[in-house]
């Protein structure tokens, strides 16, 4: 039975920035700092969408992910990636089983871990694409067929990866059809001097890092459907097609620095999760509806691994993150402004 679809009210507004507190206290036990990521992954998980980190060893990508699960009153699973796990290994398989009570065999579907509310996909690079593309079917469609039998996982379902951009023997890159099911790709850098001193304090000390769930799958649902809720004005999506639209190459109206460094542009999941993830900042900011900065402050780790630069480009050190604000400065944030520029008008229209 589906949960009824909440309105957004002054209270369902209060219970999401409750929430968020609550989720936050509970990781600042363990984790010191890193408060973008964080809340880069609150929003991933109001919006009901899957985060990817990337970052050097030792920076708490790891521990952040399974404080967070901790923090939930959910089912939570790690799978190490490495070159000999199979799609099996991941998904489950059937085995024959005798039943005891009247002795014939019969086919039984083991679960594999998959079947788990949160599910961290630790190094997901380490592992061949036959096994990447086994959770395709599950991050996308939130289901996963063994045989001939479709087994539906769990709501909600999240699914956080982490993989190390230095270390690359042994590694396989994402494909970027597996890489556009990842609502976010954020970059977790080193901690400040302040957060590696307190880090340096807890690790080799007696402190107590106990975390308390504070949210059930029921909570979250509810918030998800009140993060759908909100109001997004006709402008700001304009807003939001324009600056997607425009990283595509050959598109009427993009800039030619798009058409200059740019070898593939952002798909329609690139909207989509920007304005999902914008409803759930400005909720999450005691906002009942959004505003441009929260398009404008999701736009790199929405995009980032959306658009693939090309040769001139890297040639030049120009990366994904340089084009993308590039585009922020050069997209006129105002109606009147969007609207009387010619060059957005072919984006509009074509």
């Amino acid at each position: 039975m589906n949960n009824p679809e909440p309105s957004l009210s002054e209270s369902s507004i209060d219970r999401l920035v409750t929430a968020a507190g609550e989720i936050r206290t509970q990781l600042a036990r363990v984790v010191v700092g890193q408060q973008e990521v964080i809340d880069q992954l609150l929003i991933a998980l109001f919006s009901r969408g899957h985060c990817l980190l990337e970052g050097v060893p030792g920076l708490a990508k790891t521990l952040m992910i399974s404080t967070l699960a901790r923090s939930l009153n959910l089912t939570f699973s790690r799978i190490q990636f490495t070159p000999d796990l199979m799609p099996a290994d991941i998904t489950g398989t059937d085995i024959i089983e005798e039943n005891k009570s009247t002795g014939t065999r019969e086919m039984r579907f083991l679960a594999g871990p998959i079947f788990s509310h949160v599910v961290l996909a630790d190094e997901i690079n380490r592992t061949p694409p036959k096994t990447q593309a086994a959770l395709l079917e599950a991050m996308q469609e939130r289901h996963v067929s063994v045989g001939r039998i479709r087994h539906e996982l769990g709501d909600p379902f999240l699914v956080l990866a982490t993989q190390n951009p230095i270390e690359q023997e042994g590694t396989y890159s994402l494909p970027e059809a597996q890489q556009d099911r990842f609502m976010f790709k954020v970059l977790v850098s080193y901690p400040s001097f302040d957060d590696e001193f307190e880090v340096a304090r807890r690790t080799t000390s007696n402190i107590d890092d106990q975390v308390d769930p504070v949210l059930s799958a029921e909570e979250i649902i509810q918030l998800q459907q009140v993060v759908c809720s909100v109001p997004i004005s006709d402008h700001l999506t304009r807003y939001t097609l324009a600056l997607v639209r425009q990283t595509r190459v050959g598109q009427a109206g993009a800039a030619d620095f798009v058409q200059e460094h740019l070898a593939w542009g952002a798909g329609p999941r690139a909207v989509q999760y920007l304005i999902l993830g914008s409803k759930a900042r400005a909720l999450m900011a005691g906002r009942p509806h959004v505003a441009t900065e929260d398009i404008q402050e999701l736009a790199r780790p929405v995009l980032r691994h959306r658009i693939v630069a090309n040769f001139a480009a890297e040639s030049e050190g120009i990366t994904s993150d340089d084009i993308i604000d590039r585009l922020l400065e050069t997209t006129p944030s105002h109606e009147d402004e969007l609207a009387r520029d010619d060059r957005f008008q072919q984006l509009f229209v074509s």
